[in-house]
């Protein structure tokens, strides 16, 4: 899928290569089974994700990752990806009645110019990857550590500003560097801190991941975007986001979504670390 045929002494730039895991190259040389397995895998995740309000992108960026993608367009094709499954949730969850604009905005205020910030950053491929390992961990500590949002606490004043304010400075910043959107971790935080209803929260995170994405897409510009790559896995999860983004916001309960999603961050992870070690 590269642009050419890389020379012999260089790494293809839309690929990684590496002795202990398969050869999973983007160049002309016709498909390969990886072709076809990441937009069925990347459909699924697209379904489960968008079921509760979220892009994807953590799962989308540990899957590349572990089927060996170059790190170098990693970030831009997982934000382009929550960029399509999180539209596709705003109409959903904003048509029934849920977004608020005076809950989502403020977070917005730092979270765009540290997502174009961080998206404008070179990471070495070490750096990346600590950066990608130690974002899913917390996705997961997230998902299991929080799994009752029943109680609050109530912030008001200076310390709900300071949260609000630092919080979307720090998401933007993952969204940039490592292509996740942030809602996972913002859209329970709102509810926790009593500052929108599930719904609602769920409606704030679309358009806050959407926005964030679009920031670090616009950032890296087009020397890390590969059209021929990304078509398929678009093609996957517009499939997967429309079905699931219905399903969960008419029928299915937030907490049921998030615990599956949270067995297959954990399976990245454990895959993650195994090609880092």
């Amino acid at each position: 899928m590269c642009p050419g045929e890389p020379r012999s002494s260089e790494r293809c730039t839309y690929c990684s290569y590496s002795e202990h895991l398969p050869r999973l190259s983007y160049i002309k040389r016709g498909r390969t089974l990886t072709d076809f397995i990441l937009p069925i895998l990347f459909c699924g995740v697209a379904f489960l994700y968008s079921s509760v309000g979220l892009g994807g992108g953590s799962s989308y960026t540990a899957l590349m990752a572990i089927f060996g993608i170059s790190f170098h367009i990693i970030p831009t094709t997982s934000l382009t990806l929550n960029l399509i499954v999180t539209f596709i949730g705003m109409i959903n969850f904003w048509r029934k009645g849920f977004g608020r604009l005076d809950l989502v905005s403020p977070f917005l205020v730092t979270s765009i110019p540290m997502a174009y910030l961080a998206g404008t950053l070179k990471l070495p491929e070490g750096v990346f990857q600590i950066l990608l390992l130690t974002t899913l961990i917390f996705v997961v500590i997230r998902i299991y550590a929080f799994k009752d949002l029943r109680f609050s606490f109530r912030l008001s004043g200076i310390p709900k500003w300071i949260l609000i304010f630092g919080l979307g400075a720090v998401l933007g910043f993952v969204a940039g560097s490592v292509g996740i959107g942030g809602g996972v971790y913002l859209v329970p935080l709102i509810i926790m801190f009593g500052l929108g209803s599930e719904k609602e929260a769920v409606a704030a995170g679309t358009l806050f991941v959407w926005v964030n994405s679009l920031a670090g897409v616009i950032a890296k510009q087009a020397e890390t975007f590969n059209i021929d790559f990304i078509l398929p896995l678009a093609g996957a999860v517009i499939v997967g986001g429309f079905g699931g983004s219905y399903l969960g916001s008419a029928k299915y309960k937030a907490k049921t979504i998030q615990r599956v999603m949270g067995i297959i961050i954990i399976v990245a992870i454990g895959l993650l670390l195994r090609k880092m070690l």
